[in-house]
């Protein structure tokens, strides 16, 4: 019997105003509007081998805009006017905002604005 590698399904694109509190899993296309780290920790001298970096940063497409939380890596990605796919993205509320984070997977390319 022939193995058979199960194949990948493709995404479907979510818009921002799609998105509801409690949900996750969605991939969206946004740009980055504007990108704030809210909590660096870390030694400066780099003799921790891990440093943590988050930053708030709010991001949106023609039908509304979203705060993202990147973490670590993803802050490098979020920079005010670039466009970021966002997958496997969980949506959560927080004092009546929408905030969405990608925990394994992230921003994983950027392209160019437009």
């Amino acid at each position: 019997m022939a193995e058979t590698k199960p194949s990948m399904r493709k995404p479907v694109f979510t818009k921002v105003e799609q998105l509801r509190p409690g949900t996750n899993g969605h991939t969206l296309t946004v740009k980055v509007v504007d990108s704030k780290i809210i909590k660096q920790k870390g030694r400066p001298d780099g003799s921790q081998p891990r440093q943590m970096r988050i930053a708030e940063c709010l991001v949106g497409d023609e039908t509304g805009m979203i705060v993202f939380t990147a973490r670590n890596e993803q802050v490098d990605l979020m920079k005010a006017g670039t466009s970021v796919i966002l997958r496997n993205a969980k949506i959560d509320m927080y004092k009546r905002i929408h905030e969405a984070c990608c925990r394994q997977m992230g921003p994983r390319r950027s392209h160019g604005c437009g």
